[in-house]
């Protein structure tokens, strides 16, 4: 069926909950789902071995200690049991939606339908996740679990925007060259939407099939917190790496999407580079403005975060 796999942060305090939280959803998923975890962070080998799950430690990092993303999807390419795989955050928890999604998806466009109908064989699912506050283990002995941590997402109602991304689901060796890109900084997920359009590939937005519970955390793994995962020297490799700009893609510029009566063509993908320029063009006007009004927010008491709060609450 699928294989999925990931690379965690050290299994401590929360990031620990959360990591098996999402751990555990996956290998429910089905009795042939494949779960595989890289990297020898702490607490990983324990983890998988409780949990009867592949663990491959060995992976390239850079000078920094950041992991590179060829190194895990091209070794998880090598080594799946099956042809579809999965790379998905470590925070994500997932439900039965997402194993019906991904066969549904791999019916349409996989390696059965390339057998069937001589289409490519080859595909990209990816969608939009819900930020949700889950600070506790989930109680996976409980039959109602994935409707109760269903309900808590849609209770909190915190959809994210078509720029992030944390799962993408893809058939063996859509991934053969990729540059040295980093996990843990932005850019890399973009490039692999834009990787997979420019071979031509199917992309998928399951979005409304899938609710993927994203467990919120903090930033305390880098030093600099969100601001360096976002800014960082590697940050700013990732962009120049997958190409600037022209190679930013997200969700928008997925060419299919999934809905309850199948998998549909999507014609607004071709408006997506449109939608980010425009998207960029307010944030560079915004910016101008914060930047102007600084020394008058600074002597009024008002911090930019507050200023961007009463922005979005009008």
């Amino acid at each position: 069926m699928l294989t999925i796999f990931t690379t965690p942060k050290a299994f401590r305090g929360h990031i620990n909950i959360i990591q098996r939280n999402a751990l555990a959803s996956w290998a429910l998923l089905g009795p042939d789902a494949e779960v595989i975890v890289f990297g020898d962070d702490e607490g990983a080998a324990e983890v998988c071995q409780e949990m009867g799950l592949r663990h491959e430690p060995g992976v390239e990092r850079s000078a920094s200690g950041t992991k590179f993303v060829r190194s895990i999807f091209g070794r998880a390419q090598e080594i799946a049991r099956h042809d579809v795989l999965t790379y998905v955050n470590c925070d994500i928890v997932l439900t039965e939606d997402f194993a019906r999604s991904v066969r549904r998806v791999a019916e349409e466009f996989g390696p059965a339908a390339h057998a069937r109908n001589g289409m490519a064989g080859k595909f990209l699912m990816v969608g939009r996740r819900w930020d949700t506050n889950i600070t506790a283990p989930i109680d996976f002995s409980a039959r109602d679990w994935a409707e109760r941590a269903r309900a808590t997402a849609l209770q909190q109602n915190r959809r994210q925007s078509q720029d992030w991304i944390d799962y993408f689901v893809f058939t063996r060796g859509l991934y053969r060259e990729i540059p040295a890109l980093v996990i843990g900084r932005v850019g890399w997920d973009n490039w692999l939407v834009w990787k997979a359009r420019s071979d031509g590939a199917p992309v998928v937005d399951a979005t409304d099939a899938v609710l993927a519970i994203h467990q919120n955390h903090d930033y305390g793994y880098h030093v600099q917190g969100k601001q360096g995962v976002w800014q960082d020297a590697e940050a700013q490799r990732n962009y120049e790496l997958a190409g600037g700009v022209r190679h930013i893609y997200s969700i928008d510029d997925a060419t299919h999407r999934l809905t309850a009566g199948g998998v549909a063509a999507n014609p607004g993908y071709r408006l997506a580079p449109m939608r980010r320029a425009l998207r960029r063009g307010r944030a560079a006007v915004w910016h101008a403005v914060l930047g102007a009004t600084r020394p008058v927010r600074h002597a009024l008491g008002l911090r930019q975060e507050n200023v961007q709060k009463l922005r979005k609450s009008g």
